[in-house]
């Protein structure tokens, strides 16, 4: 394994460039932007303001904007309204200056070259590029370097592609799904390495769809829904907003026929202390509490699911990231925007 612990440049002072002329506190600004697409706003006067040195995940169920609004800080597209400032500039001028780098999960890679060739084809087009024996071994690619951009799996593309991110030396990094085909352990040395990359006090945006994730290695979350913010806090923070408990059962066939989980989901939603339900997968149920004494009273009580046998293994826990997601973004199973 790489060792990860030796330094690499703080932002602004690339190594063998001058220092980045930006000075601005701010590293990635929005304000009041508004994105069209036809009919539909894939972003809806939003207003985010991300500090320089902070570890921001971006949350939001598909559409709600997330990949649109990546997208304006690239300077890949431009708002109908409101303004996008990275660093200062305009978005377009921090890339091109190499003080933004990318990992998008789209992205695509030259065919039919070997690793090692397109590293060096694109560090030869960045302003002040990062070492790439630096960039392999923080991105943990040595032993994909010979081999072709055709026959990486997708966990290593995915690696790759955080290597090309971070070729630019940047300033800040804009990361999207960064560990989907990832295995766990490859997940969790991901991370370690991009620990790392922050300890230098780079500013990192990343949208995941791993909650856990989000909840584990942000400074801050930022949930959107529908191209509004309607979450902004530390992990902790966030779980607080719902308050109360989840109860969790599973599913149990009564006279060798199971229940539906989203028809048992929508009755036990009328049941007081529950402030939502919902089917998780094809055999349980989680119930959002408000007061979980009183949705157990219900649950076995005469005529109560739990003590009509629907449902067993009963668990009673404090809120996790993923039920403040689930609460605070109910609404979107009818959302049509563009992500």
């Amino acid at each position: 394994m790489h060792d990860t612990t030796r330094p690499i440049r703080p932002t602004g002072s690339p190594a063998g460039a001058a220092p980045h002329a930006s000075e601005s506190a701010c590293a990635v600004e929005l304000r009041g932007v508004t994105k069209r697409f036809g009919s539909q706003r894939a972003v809806d006067d939003l207003t985010l303001s991300i500090p320089r040195g902070q570890v921001l995940a971006l949350l939001g169920p598909n559409g709600a904007g997330k990949s649109t609004t990546t997208e304006m800080i690239l300077g890949l597209q431009q708002p109908d309204a409101g303004s996008v400032t990275v660093l200062g500039r305009a978005p377009h001028e921090a890339c091109h200056d190499g003080l933004v780098g990318a990992m998008l999960q789209s992205g695509a890679l030259l065919d039919e070259v070997t690793v090692a060739t397109m590293l060096r084809l694109v560090a030869g087009v960045c302003a002040h590029p990062l070492p790439l024996s630096d960039v392999v071994e923080i991105a943990d690619i040595d032993s994909l370097l010979r081999k072709s951009t055709s026959k990486l799996s997708g966990g290593e593309a995915q690696r790759v592609r955080f290597a090309l991110a971070l070729l630019p030396d940047p300033d800040v990094i804009l990361l999207d799904e960064p560990t989907v085909a990832m295995d766990v352990e490859t997940r969790r040395r991901f991370w370690e390495r991009m620990r790392h990359v922050a300890s230098a006090g780079r500013t990192i945006v990343f949208a995941t769809h791993y909650l856990e994730e989000a909840d584990e290695q942000a400074d801050r979350v930022v949930v959107i829904d529908r191209g509004r913010l309607v979450a902004d806090g530390t992990g902790a923070q966030i779980k607080d907003r719902i308050g109360g408990r989840t109860i969790c059962a599973a599913l149990t066939a009564v006279h060798g026929e199971r229940p539906d989980p989203t028809q048992l989901a929508a009755r036990l939603a009328d049941l007081p202390g529950v402030s939502s339900a919902a089917a998780v997968g094809e055999d349980r149920i989680r119930l959002a509490c408000s007061d979980s004494d009183q949705v157990l009273r219900a649950l076995y009580a005469p005529g109560g699911a739990a003590a009509d046998g629907l449902l067993a293994d009963l668990t009673v826990a404090s809120p996790s990231l993923e039920d403040a997601f689930v609460q605070l973004t109910s609404h979107h199973d009818d959302l049509q925007e563009q992500s």
